[in-house]
């Protein structure tokens, strides 16, 4: 009687462990749908994918597959997100630095005001990137080079002009001295495209996110000349940051997740909650480590907040710069 006791006890142990560890298991949200304003290869791109990654390895999201929907410098996909609102409930879309710039600029009329703000996420430090190869070896010969030739030295990126990839290496240009409105700025779709036109010889470096970089620079294709960090980058301690070479420009680009406006809450809510868990999982933190990014969250209105004081700096800075 007793060793039917001491066996009973045990599978009713067992059966309770296991749905406890099924309960554990399952997923904050089953699935998400990653819209990606870019082409592959660029920061949004990798940002999404990363994410992704990160929330379905860990078990807070069921399933994930992504959209890349390039046009209009992003404003393609806030459209088609903003007139397809009730269809796209199960949809978080990309975006970063250029919402707010390309709004400014007028590129398109559509603002992060009119969307569902649902986390900052990350932020990535950009680069300027020349060929491993390449005569170019640090910063300062890039400058030395555009100074004596201004016509020969173009700048590829992979946003529009006036974007964020032009924006970063105008203020480089300006701080070293040089004219940041003759800097010839050859704009790609996305951070692959970019690195393609900079590996053929069609521009002699690009402006892009240290991100995007740092898997090409470990490989030997390219050389990065300039970090916008304040320190080197454990993702890669071989790039110089620009401070170290006597330009004091820093900067770090934010990336995050916008949804349909008229969200429902509970949805919200479930995205928010999977982001937030997402920090604690060593999951996430390969794919940070991976990639050098650094952890900047903020939800719903402190994320509204962000963005406000981001729009007043940036617009500052873009007038002073010429671009507004």
């Amino acid at each position: 009687m007793k060793m039917f006791k001491k066996t009973q006890q045990l599978v009713v142990a067992a059966v309770f462990a296991a749905v406890g560890a099924t309960a554990q298991a399952a997923p904050v949200v089953d699935s998400v749908h990653f819209l990606i304003p870019g082409g592959a290869g660029g920061g949004w791109d990798g940002t999404a994918r990363g994410t992704g990654e990160a929330l379905t390895k860990a078990g807070l999201v069921g399933s994930a597959s992504y959209e890349n929907m390039s046009g209009g410098g992003g404003g393609k996909a806030i459209g088609y997100l903003i007139e397809n609102a009730a269809s796209n409930h199960g949809t978080m879309m990309v975006n970063s630095t250029p919402i707010v710039i390309r709004s400014l600029t007028g590129v398109f009329p559509q603002s992060f005001r009119d969307l569902t703000l649902v986390a900052g996420t990350i932020g990535d430090y950009a680069a300027l990137v020349v060929p491993a190869d390449g005569d170019i070896q640090d910063l300062n010969g890039l400058i030395s080079a555009f100074n004596a030739d201004p016509s020969g030295v173009a700048i590829g990126g992979g946003s529009v002009p006036g974007g964020m990839d032009h924006l970063v290496a105008a203020m480089v240009f300006q701080t070293a001295g040089a004219d940041p409105v003759s800097m010839k700025y050859v704009p790609y779709d996305g951070g692959g495209a970019t690195m393609a036109g900079l590996l053929s010889g069609e521009v002699q470096a690009v402006s892009t996110g240290f991100s995007e970089a740092v898997e090409l620079a470990k490989a030997g294709e390219v050389r990065i000349i300039g970090v916008t960090s304040e320190e080197r980058v454990d993702a890669f301690a071989d790039a110089p940051t620009m401070k170290e070479q006597g330009n004091d420009t820093t900067f770090v680009n934010w990336r995050g997740f916008f949804a349909a406006p008229d969200l429902p809450a509970d949805t919200l809510a479930a995205y928010q909650d999977a982001l937030t868990k997402m920090y604690d999982t060593p999951e996430w933190e390969e794919v940070r480590a991976r990639n050098g990014w650094v952890n900047i969250h903020n939800n719903g209105d402190d994320f509204r907040t962000f963005l406000e004081e981001q729009e007043q700096v940036i617009g500052d800075l873009m007038r002073k710069l010429g671009f507004l």
